[in-house]
């Protein structure tokens, strides 16, 4: 018997191919820096602080211009009313006087209304007409920002009346006749000084929570986008995962995340390449594994033809067992692709494949680690005899080797397998004297490569179980219980009745259920 050469250079391509897939399989990153420039989070984050500024600015104009036109106008008719309350006793005012009140005020004309007469006070020339009349007396917050607007935006030379009461407690009111020019050059002076002010508040605002912003913000963000640039080179490499900050906000919490992600991401490429590396070594052997195999089997069948009664008893389970060898190094290349056989779902008398994997462990009832199949005789479970074969041969073969672990002669070694048969369901346990599974191990107890709890291991046997009892559309897990040793509990559906099980030779099926194996190893 003699394996096709083809399967090791297949297979070595194969695991070449699974050591380069985590380089393929990240994409490089385009280099985007060229094209930044004011797109970049610091440019966008200056540009909006500026606009923010001037737009707080220009709400907080808009108040202050109408604030400003009624204080200015409150001026005029301030020194007006007190220039009217100095020259109200007489009867005349000189042309001089009226000259100054008339450039104090910026007025064309000035008068006293003391409610039963109305005196002119001064005047420069007959007023035109009036465009508008402004009573100080009278004017909210919504008309001052109006007029103020409206005085602002116009571009006539117009005049305006002024009304408002008199000063220094002289009853009375002032009335004033003035260009609204005069009034619209002093908002536009002031809204110019307003503009000049906002620009530099706006600057060193801008520069203040700019220079915040990229130190709070931008440079961390940029720190942790270098990081995963630098990771996306090289996953493999733990050298490149990187180390939090003591900061205890968001981009805390951000650096923490990315540092336990690539550190999850470098130890599952570390488990692939582990796994293409397990396979190119399993192909190399195959080849020469299945000739041993074939050989051995042809001296065994040879054994058949031996009259000693003990050659007679033990020759059909040496040559079942190299069948089994032969066909699991058959399966190996479809087992490293992640392809099992199809199931072939048969009644199996379950105490006579417990009775199987103990002679094939070479256990016995007296041997150093003692083997007990306390299995109801006659027990039976729906499943793929070969795959349910080799779920408890590995389960029972880590109990074996945690036991053996044990150093002193003065401690029981003993594995015991038993079946509790019930109505709906079969439970088989597996329980040894071994020192139980670690604590450590309990929550990867199932992955390759992290299950490995002896020097040596792979940690792939429990691995190997658990996709084997999925396949059934089973479960397997490890049952709390208290004392040394460990249990692990396997539950396989049974078949239901529209999809019977191929039963061949095995008599009727056992009643539809479920069946419960509850597995118990120590590690």
């Amino acid at each position: 018997m003699s394996a096709p050469h083809h399967d090791e250079t297949s297979r070595g391509d194969g695991a070449a191919r699974g050591r380069s897939a985590p380089a393929a399989g990240l994409r490089a990153a385009p280099d985007r820096k060229g094209r930044r420039r004011w797109g970049g989070l610091s440019g966008k984050l200056l540009i909006l602080t500026v606009l923010f500024v001037m737009l707080s600015e220009v709400l907080i104009f808009v108040p202050s211009v109408a604030n400003f036109r009624n204080t200015w106008l409150t001026d005029k008719l301030t020194i007006a009313g007190v220039a009217a309350s100095v020259l109200v006793e007489t009867d005349m005012v000189s042309p001089a006087v009226q000259a100054e009140l008339l450039r104090a005020t910026g007025a064309l004309a000035v008068a006293l209304d003391e409610g039963e007469r109305r005196r002119l006070i001064a005047m420069v020339e007959t007023p035109g007409e009036i465009d508008r009349t402004v009573d100080m007396g009278k004017a909210d917050a919504m008309t001052s920002v109006l007029e103020s607007f409206a005085i602002l935006l116009s571009s006539g030379d117009g005049q305006m009346r002024v009304i408002g009461p008199t000063q220094m407690g002289i009853g009375g009111r002032v009335d004033i006749v003035m260009p609204e020019a005069k009034l619209r050059n002093a908002m536009w002076a002031f809204s110019v000084r307003i503009l000049a002010l906002s620009l530099v508040i706006s600057a060193i605002t801008a520069a203040l929570v700019y220079l915040s912003l990229r130190w709070l913000l931008v440079r961390p963000m940029q720190r942790l986008t270098r990081s995963m640039a630098r990771f996306q080179a090289s996953p493999e490499d733990t050298g490149l995962i990187i180390e939090p900050s003591r900061r205890d906000d968001e981009v805390g919490d951000a650096e923490h995340s990315l540092a336990a992600m690539q550190a999850t991401l470098t130890e599952t490429l570390n488990s692939r390449r582990q796994l293409a590396d397990l396979g190119l070594a399993v192909s190399k052997i195959n080849h020469d594994l299945r000739n041993l195999l074939a050989s051995a089997q042809l001296f065994s069948e040879r054994l058949e033809h031996v009259a000693d009664p003990t050659v007679q008893r033990l020759a059909p389970k040496i040559i079942a067992t190299l069948d089994r060898a032969v066909g699991y190094t058959s399966s190996v290349l479809a087992y490293g692709s992640a392809r099992e056989a199809p199931l072939r779902r048969r009644v199996v008398r379950l105490d006579l494949l417990v009775r199987d994997v103990g002679e094939v462990l070479g256990l016995s009832s007296d041997g150093p680690v003692a083997f007990e199949n306390r299995v109801e005789e006659g027990a039976e479970v729906e499943a793929d005899p070969e795959q349910l074969f080799r779920v408890l041969m590995n389960l029972c073969r880590n109990a074996v080797q945690a036991l053996q672990q044990s150093g002193s002669d003065m401690l029981v070694r003993r594995v015991i397998v038993e079946a509790d048969c019930r109505a709906a369901e079969v439970a088989v346990r597996v329980r040894d004297t071994g020192p139980g599974v670690p604590p450590a191990l309990r929550e990867k107890l199932f992955r390759p490569f992290q299950s490995a709890a002896r020097r040596g291991g792979t940690g792939l046997g429990l691995a190997i179980a658990a996709e084997l009892v999925r396949a059934h559309g089973g479960e397997v897990r490890l049952v709390e219980r208290a004392g040394p040793g460990a249990e692990f509990e396997i539950r396989l559906p049974r078949v239901t009745p529209h999809d019977p099980p191929n039963v061949e030779g095995a008599g009727e099926t056992a009643e539809s259920g479920r069946v419960s194996a509850t597995v118990d190893s120590g590690r």
